[in-house]
């Protein structure tokens, strides 16, 4: 039994997670949001879940290496800096850090890596992902998750080799390009493709979310996994045992 911390605990995840936890049978250490006393709540926890927001990272990473407590971190819409403050904590604390805890779309990752690592640059790859109408960052984490092992698969940057928001005459798609298209209506939890496309082919890779509770029990999943790692930046692939 794991005693699990929930940050951002009134979303829509925070919710999610409640019951996950319980369903687990694991205790929920209690939950803090915006003004809360998050050293609290992390001194009474085993381990923590962050589904807050971007602005809030640095506190919640603070609050976490201050008691030596690791943390899984499923916020999306993360920056360069978010990104340096975790491999800087992570030099004291264990920390997983996702676009998206479903083990579904972790398992679907590796798939694409692999793909892309065997296909040339002459297969396009396109991701394409449709979200509810109130997601507010666009390509979701899970795009970019997505993405990133299309370019670790084809050897190359994807900040430098990415395409998005095409609108007008933007020209031929570039050779060897990772582009992306997002979607927004509705209620939809998250549905995502890799489209892998030559000439007269075409392979097509998804990932259906039915319901928010997948990610709440992957979250739930990572974080039992990571209370017994040591300090150091991890991913699903470890949790799944793929890496």
């Amino acid at each position: 039994m794991t005693s699990i911390g929930i940050i951002g605990s009134k979303g829509r995840m925070g919710e999610a997670l409640v019951t996950a936890i319980a369903s687990a049978g694991h205790t929920h250490a209690g939950g803090a949001d915006q003004g809360d006393d998050i050293a609290a709540l992390v001194n009474a926890s085993q381990v923590l879940v962050d589904f807050s927001s971007p602005a809030a990272l640095q506190t919640t990473l603070d609050a976490s290496v201050a008691a030596g407590k690791p943390l899984v971190v499923g916020t999306t819409g993360l920056e360069d800096t978010h990104h340096a403050a975790i491999d800087a904590a992570a030099q004291s604390i264990a920390i997983l850090q996702t676009g998206n805890t479903s083990l579904g779309v972790n398992m679907l990752a590796a798939l694409v890596e692999q793909a892309a690592s065997k296909l040339g640059d002459d297969w396009d790859i396109e991701i394409v992902e449709m979200h509810h109408r109130h997601k507010v960052d666009a390509p979701s984490g899970t795009a970019k998750l997505l993405g990133e092992a299309a370019a670790r698969g084809r050897g190359i940057d994807l900040a430098t080799n990415s395409e998005s928001g095409r609108d007008g005459i933007t020209g031929a798609r570039a050779k060897g390009a990772i582009g992306f298209a997002a979607l927004r209506g509705g209620s939809v939890a998250g549905d995502h493709s890799v489209i892998l496309a030559t000439d007269e082919e075409r392979i097509e890779l998804s990932h259906r979310a039915e319901n928010r509770m997948i990610f709440a029990r992957g979250a739930v999943k990572a974080a039992e996994w990571l209370a017994g790692q040591s300090a150091g930046r991890y991913g699903m692939d470890g949790l799944l045992g793929l890496k």
